[in-house]
């Protein structure tokens, strides 16, 4: 009976070097898929072992050649990849076979040399948590606790699917925020070219005809002659203002107190402050839900919740949180302390760690948040919208009015 040779997969990724006995090469692959294998070469011993070598060593080669690339993964592609590894380890592929597909097909770019890292560290003995968070480029520690508690579970595929969802929920939430505010950027900056223009080319040529009349002109019409002056004469300050304020800003964040002020101050601003709070809310809340449902411990959930804020205030009051839970206390107690959130979010987490059903609670949370930053959202641009149609209405009327009084004051005088 002929001898097959063959290199197969078990279940956790671990390459399988052995040989077997059958009839022909259909019958062998069942009698290693009946073990518990996923086949990925195969040849008669003594037959096509020359040509599978070579075929070997060019694929090792290839895929151990990274690129180069700047930046970290995107938002977007890592949310893609969660799908498609999850959809692949529901089909019951080995871990590293899926990985090596994902790869494949992936553009080259950050996301793809990451990959690359991943796959031989999982083939140098390494468990897939371990080789992702040698990547931190692409995998957070969000991403790499939860996939070590789906290891440790041996559910790595509802885990996957989880965190999938958890990346398409955010993505949704931001694209939703970046689209509602194109429009209000759109406009504010082709308003802001006219106005620059008119100032620096329409106004300077009113200015040297009213000078020609040697008449006095009104208050208003020498204000806007000295603001197209300034624009004149100061045209090259004027993209600088905007960089240098976001490098004060930078400054300022690299000191604690100054990064905690002007978080303070963020929360406080009218409505974008409530859209930036209930964002945080429902983002740390789905956070710590995901991580709780998939079995990582509640203090080192809290820690990579925190870290997921953006904001100082939050961090500080994540920090009280976890200092209580270690004392002994429940999360509702600190929470309703740290007065960061509504009195029915402390209830909604108080009823959870009652009923043991803290996880669904927190998911609620953050699915009523993100409505409600949803409808913020919309009438913040329904908001604006008239908002800048009177702003521009009084800029134009501003205008309008300096460059024609005075013409109506040479009229009067010369009647």
């Amino acid at each position: 009976m002929p001898v097959y040779q063959y290199e197969a997969m078990d279940n956790s990724g671990t390459e399988v070097k052995d040989t077997i006995e059958a009839g022909s090469e259909a019958e062998a692959q069942q009698k290693i898929k009946e073990q518990g294998f996923f086949v990925t070469k195969i040849a008669e011993k003594g037959r096509g072992k020359k040509k599978k070598e070579p075929e070997k060593k060019k694929v090792s080669g290839s895929r151990k050649k990274k690129g180069f690339s700047f930046g970290s993964v995107k938002a977007k592609h890592l949310c893609t990849f969660t799908r498609q590894l999850s959809t692949l380890q529901d089909a019951g592929l080995p871990i590293l076979r899926s990985l090596k597909i994902l790869e494949g097909q992936s553009k080259p770019g950050p996301l793809k040399n990451s990959l690359v890292g991943v796959i031989e560290d999982i083939e140098s003995g390494s468990t897939l948590s371990e080789a992702m968070s040698k990547q931190p480029k692409a995998f957070d520690n969000l991403y790499c606790n939860m996939v070590k508690a789906g290891e440790a579970g041996g559910a790595l595929e509802i885990i996957l699917q989880r965190l999938a969802e958890f990346k398409e929920r955010a993505q949704s939430l931001k694209r939703k925020v970046q689209g509602a505010m194109i429009y209000p950027c759109a406009v504010i900056t082709v308003a802001t070219l006219i106005v620059g223009f008119i100032m620096y080319y329409i106004i300077p040529k009113f200015k040297s005809i009213f000078l020609g009349f040697g008449t006095e002109l009104p208050d208003i019409t020498v204000a806007l002659i000295t603001c197209s002056d300034i624009v004149v004469n100061y045209f090259y300050l004027f993209p600088a203002i905007p960089i240098a304020i976001l490098l004060s800003f930078k400054v300022i964040r690299k000191n604690k107190t100054g990064e905690f002020v002007l978080d303070w101050l963020a929360l406080r601003i009218p409505l974008m402050g409530q859209i930036l709070s209930k964002s945080i809310v429902a983002r740390t809340m789905r956070t710590l839900g995901t991580l709780v449902a998939s079995g990582v411990p509640i203090l080192e959930g809290l820690t990579i919740a925190r870290d997921t804020a953006g904001n100082s205030i939050f961090r500080r009051a994540f920090d009280n949180i976890y200092a209580a839970i270690r004392e002994g206390e429940s999360i509702a107690v600190p929470l309703r302390e740290a007065r960061i959130v509504d009195d029915m979010v402390v209830n909604m987490i108080d009823v959870g760690e009652e009923t043991g059903a803290l996880d669904n609670m927190m998911y609620k949370i953050a699915d009523v948040y993100d409505e409600e930053v949803s409808v913020l959202v919309d009438g913040l641009v329904n908001l604006l919208e008239p908002l800048m149609v009177v702003i521009l209405g009084l800029i134009v009327g501003f205008i309008v009015i300096a460059l024609f009084m005075p013409l109506v004051k040479l009229l009067n005088d010369l009647s």
